[in-house]
């Protein structure tokens, strides 16, 4: 009798509060080891409980602000991804994400890379220690030399990994808006259009954004007079970001003559050189011609910086791969430098993850890796290319009139169609093609399966309407 009488009493309190529970435990184990529970010590107990649970201190209003906090908008790219994967229509296309997908639509490891893995895994000396607040070092220099070149005077740069080209950018706008003399905020120029999060970016690091001309959507080409006009026009000293090559979204480059013009008037006016690197090699397939333009900048005397990504080049999306640098005009500055951007990053994120670095260390310290790899990133190119002909090909032949001929002039991953957002919006709604609202498609997206059938849905959106004015 005791045993089920106690049962019945904590089946019937297991409501109460943990306060009010411990209290009535304790209350229980005393008349139990007494040998009785009666039914007055019950009573007791419960009344114990309801004063415990009386006493017990509501909800802090310190919370309250959180009711609020208002739903942010979703990312413009990863929220037509998100839909892409719930739609049900068999004929669904993504060509949003820039993400490169291989012949069969599929996302493509790279064979050095896997290989590079395996020789990690087997190494006995390869741990999970902690990085360095710089990083790897020995990853870092290669990656320096990569873009900079292999004759690059390390003493003068100051490197450190980052969390891919985003967490580059994000160091690199930190180190400017701290150090930049400014009676007010430093301003950064951006060109129209860009990669939506350079904006968030720079103003989250305290930089004034401000934009320049890049892309003129009456030819749906380069403006480069108007690109030059307004670096001219912005103040002495300003930041200036450029796209080291396959510009995001256009896919349009400034020619080698055209970017010493660049140069010359950027020194006259003191700007101060960004380069984001987030595809060199996977560019044209060559990463020696898509370093071209920073090398540029290099001799001709500019102290650039430099975000750097291994994302695309070598399909290390997920692992958050890349470096920030800064070129400075002696081995004494460098030192300097270096010691304020570990202190920036302490408190960012206090060191990089290190399976990435790893992997790139490991390919462009072998040979061979290194020599599969170039061949590797030249395939990934070559497709991009073929799939550039291959859809204005299936334009033509849908009966398009249209002159496509400045997708198969642009470079990278990209084409910017010169669609309009109802044209987009037509193409998602009507025939399952995911993209950006700014006519830009992920060329990686196509393959020969589903090309035709993007060509003509593209044709049916965009036929007897200008595709070389904004909408």
């Amino acid at each position: 009798m005791q045993l089920s009488a106690l049962f019945l009493v904590i089946v019937a309190e297991l409501s109460l509060s943990t306060t009010a529970f411990s209290l009535a435990w304790n209350r229980r184990a005393l008349h139990f080891r007494g040998g009785d529970v009666s039914s007055s010590s019950t009573t007791s107990l419960r009344q114990s409980s309801a004063s415990a649970e009386a006493e017990t201190p509501t909800t802090s209003s310190a919370g309250a602000y959180l009711s609020t906090v208002p739903a942010g908008p979703p990312d413009a790219i990863l929220g037509i991804a998100e839909a892409f994967k719930k739609c049900t229509d068999p004929r669904k296309v993504n060509v949003c994400v820039g993400a490169y997908r291989d012949e069969a639509g599929k996302p493509w490891v790279l064979p050095s890379v896997r290989e590079a893995e395996r020789r990690m895994l087997d190494d006995p000396a390869t741990n999970k220690e902690y990085a360095s607040i710089i990083g790897d070092a020995e990853f870092v220099n290669l990656a320096l030399k990569f873009a900079y070149g292999a004759d690059a005077d390390m003493s003068k740069l100051a490197g450190v990994q980052s969390l891919s080209g985003t967490g580059a950018c994000r160091i690199g706008g930190h180190f400017f808006s701290k150090f930049l003399p400014d009676e007010e905020k430093p301003i950064i120029y951006i060109p129209t259009p860009t990669w939506g999060n350079h904006i968030a970016i720079f103003r989250e690091c305290g930089l004034e954004v401000r934009r320049y001309r890049y892309y003129d959507s009456s030819t749906n080409g380069l403006d480069y007079d108007g690109m030059v006009q307004d670096l001219k026009d912005a103040p002495d000293g300003s930041i200036i970001l450029l796209h080291a090559c396959a510009h995001n979204p256009t896919g349009c480059d400034p020619t080698l003559q055209q970017w010493k013009d660049i140069s010359d008037m950027m020194k006259e006016k003191s700007h101060h050189v960004f380069f984001d690197s987030a595809y060199q090699g996977f560019a044209s397939g060559d990463a020696e011609h898509d370093a071209e333009a920073l090398r540029l900048f290099v001799k001709e005397g500019h102290t650039v910086a430099l975000a750097q990504s291994f994302a695309k080049n070598f399909g290390l999306y997920g692992e958050r791969c890349g470096t920030f640098s800064l070129l400075c005009n002696n081995a004494d500055e460098r030192e300097k430098v270096m010691s304020q951007l570990k202190l920036i990053i302490r408190p960012m994120y206090s060191s990089p993850p290190i399976h990435g670095s790893s992997i790139v260390r490991t390919v462009l310290t072998d040979d061979e890796l290194r020599g599969q790899y170039y061949e590797e990133c030249s395939h990934m190119a070559g497709r991009i290319k073929q799939m550039r002909l291959l859809l204005v090909e299936k334009l033509k032949e849908a009966g398009s009139v249209h002159d496509w001929s400045h997708v198969t002039n642009q470079i990278g991953m990209f084409a910017f169609t010169g669609m309009n957002s109802d044209m987009c919006d037509e193409l998602t709604s009507e025939y399952a093609i995911f993209l950006t609202r700014d006519g830009r498609i992920s060329l990686a997206g196509l393959n020969d399966n589903n090309v035709e059938y993007v060509a003509k849905a593209i044709h049916s959106v965009t036929d007897g309407k200008s595709i070389t004015t904004s909408s």
